[in-house]
């Protein structure tokens, strides 16, 4: 019926009708003070692709988007099943696969980034793959601020409020901030959160 659905174990992961937050996530990690002709973006998790085509559809045609997939069998289903949705983006020019954990990529060196968008996993405290953790680290953060450019910006997505998590970007030296996010339009409340953090500059 065009309505995809994603679950693990019996778990719901993500929906093709549910993708307001999906969407800010994009929105809020581009939100660069100076605007970015060659801007480098770095996608954690392809999902169903809407923050990929956020991305593609604000950074204009000289950026690049490199989109780290840590499952093989996500990229196959978004080319084979999910072309009439999002899945034709993954032959974009300016869009690399990466089929590696996205940690790995944060760690290859300084400055490769102007924005790393993060929807790996529930949150900073609420995990998928227990391994997901070391993103939120203390370390995990130091590395994420040292492969972003000067004026670049991380955005998180979490399940639920993460209160703490403000604090600990602050400290690994961000600008911290906190915004709402809706799973879908027609939501009363805002379940979501989305962490913000941009490097001076």
């Amino acid at each position: 019926d065009g309505e995809y659905f994603w679950k693990l174990s019996g778990r719901h992961l993500m929906g093709a009708n549910s993708t307001v937050s999906e969407l800010l996530l994009a929105d809020l990690a581009c939100k660069f003070r100076k605007p970015r002709e060659h801007a480098c973006v770095l996608i954690g998790g392809l999902g169903l692709g809407f923050s990929l085509r956020r991305v593609l559809e604000i950074s204009g045609p000289k950026a690049s988007a490199h989109v780290s997939e840590l499952l093989p069998e996500v990229v196959a289903w978004n080319r084979e099943f999910l072309g009439g949705l999002n899945g034709k983006l993954l032959d974009d020019s300016r869009v690399q696969i990466l089929t590696r954990d996205v940690f790995d990529c944060i760690k290859q060196g300084p400055g490769r980034y102007d924005a790393i968008l993060l929807d790996v996993d529930n949150g900073p405290t609420s995990f998928v793959q227990a391994k997901n953790s070391r993103i939120y680290t203390g370390n995990g953060l130091w590395l994420i601020h040292r492969a972003l450019r000067p004026g670049g910006r991380v955005a998180f997505w979490s399940a639920d409020r993460e209160p703490a998590f403000l604090a600990n970007l602050t400290r690994a030296g961000f600008r911290a901030e906190e915004f709402e996010a809706k799973s879908n339009e027609r939501a009363k409340r805002a379940a979501h959160r989305i962490y913000v953090g941009e490097v001076e500059g």
